[in-house]
């Protein structure tokens, strides 16, 4: 079983290690991949991260990949228009329109933090419901409780396990992410693994989020990649056009 955090930033987004000394840190913990959540800002600074998480993943042994994380509707659907020229789509979840945009598109990747700085989760089950439709993944982030104390943080965690509840009951894919800022933040994926445990998921489920959920995600990754891929549900086949009518285990496509 491998294990990744999707999650983590670098002195390119608010980080303060450089992709160097995060990528050394991950690969001594254990991981076999990361994510790098970066702010978009034109193509070339795309292209930059690409050879240079191509250049470090070398020289060190892990694979990276490069994410970027939109903050608003606009910058949303900005990066899902631009969907092949990178690896992974995140939303900063927080705001409850941003929040619903997210899991109602299928180009999204993974949902961060839906409760951050809520009363409440960020997320009901319509919303879960739409996760799961659109293998929308909600993040569980270590470093939201770990930067947290007291009443805040016990706020917090009610509002994730609740969050892990609505998924598990809809079926909607859990990730957990360190979230880390610093090669220092990054935690050991059996750490993860606990917090997890502790928040709601069984053992198996746990696990799942820090390794086969990041899987799939890699998988749409490579799918992507390919001159076939269109946009989510829809690719080329030979000379004809299939569109995936509903996901699920047998992948069923419907030719058009």
């Amino acid at each position: 079983m491998y294990f990744y955090d999707f999650h983590v930033r670098s002195e390119f987004s608010e980080g303060k290690s450089s992709m160097e000394e995060i990528a050394e840190r991950a690969k001594l913990l254990g991981y076999r991949g990361i994510c790098f959540s970066e702010y978009f800002r034109n193509k070339k600074q795309v292209e930059e991260l690409k050879k240079r998480a191509l250049d470090i993943g070398r020289k060190i042994g892990i694979d990276i990949y490069i994410g970027f994380q939109a903050r608003s509707t606009a910058e949303l659907k900005k990066l899902a228009r631009m969907r092949k020229e990178y690896d992974v789509l995140l939303v900063r979840g927080s705001e409850l329109s941003l929040n619903r945009k997210a899991v109602e598109t299928p180009e999204v990747d993974i949902l961060l933090h839906p409760e951050f700085k809520r009363k409440d989760s960020g997320l009901n089950h319509v919303m879960v419901k739409l996760a799961a439709k659109n293998l929308v993944a909600i993040e569980i982030n270590f470093r939201e409780i770990l930067l947290s104390s007291k009443a805040t943080r016990a706020h917090i965690i009610h509002n994730m396990m609740r969050n892990i509840m609505l998924c598990k009951k809809y079926g909607a894919p859990i990730i957990i992410c360190s979230g880390a800022v610093s090669h220092l933040q990054l935690k050991d994926p059996k750490v993860l693994i606990s917090m997890g445990c502790l928040l709601g998921l069984e053992l198996n489920e746990a696990k799942k989020a820090v390794s086969e959920v990041p899987e799939r995600i890699i998988r749409m990754i490579k799918e992507r990649r390919s001159k076939a891929w269109i946009r989510p549900g829809v690719k080329v086949l030979g000379h004809r056009v299939i569109e995936e009518k509903a996901y699920d285990d047998q992948n069923e496509w419907s030719i058009q």
